[in-house]
């Protein structure tokens, strides 16, 4: 479930004593929702888990520690699926510098239904590999253990509520709205 989501079960009480593992995905996960879901007795293991739509959702994971301080990683990619990070011009950056992560393998989509300038925008021929990659719009780098962290966004794209929206369609349906200031 997404963290936001989890935050609102704990503080009510309704995670079941019977859920020994939870999978957090959709949203940056914070220390503090780690941490709640450790403060349950009876959660063993807690995991995060990234991957866009674009992507079935579930390209990387990690178990994360309970007695861990730093923020939650990325983790590694799953079986079947490649993640790079790539430059500007689709190169792979030094290890440990940032990049945008790219992500290939069986799970990447064919595109988007009916917006082929999208498409043709986000995903591409794997030049590293077999099939397509899908740029994500996220940033990361690789870590000396060899998962990767989360830096952030190459854009102005925001979560509300799991859905994407660009700051800019936000302050064009702002312009809209009669009496409505920015």
């Amino acid at each position: 479930l997404v963290p936001s989501a989890m935050t609102e079960l704990h503080r009510a009480g309704s995670i079941p004593a019977g859920v020994r593992a939870i999978n957090l995905a959709g949203e940056r996960l914070g220390r503090e929702v780690v941490d709640r879901g450790y403060g349950l007795p009876h959660v063993e293991r807690v995991y995060n888990i990234y991957g866009p739509t674009e992507t079935t959702t579930f390209s990387t994971y990690a178990l994360v520690a309970r007695d861990a301080r730093d923020e939650p990683t990325l983790g590694r990619p799953i079986a079947g699926t490649r993640v790079y990070l790539l430059d500007r011009r689709m190169r792979p950056v030094p290890f440990g510098a940032p990049g945008e992560l790219w992500i290939g393998g069986a799970g990447v989509a064919r595109g988007y239904w009916n917006r082929p300038a999208l498409t043709a925008e986000r995903f591409v021929d794997d030049p590293f590999g077999p099939g397509r990659i899908y740029r994500t719009g996220d940033l990361g780098r690789l870590l000396p253990n060899g998962e990767l962290a989360y830096l952030g966004r190459v854009d102005d794209q925001i979560k509300i509520r799991g859905f994407r929206i660009e700051l800019g369609e936000i302050e064009a349906a702002m312009a809209r709205v009669p009496g409505v200031e920015r």
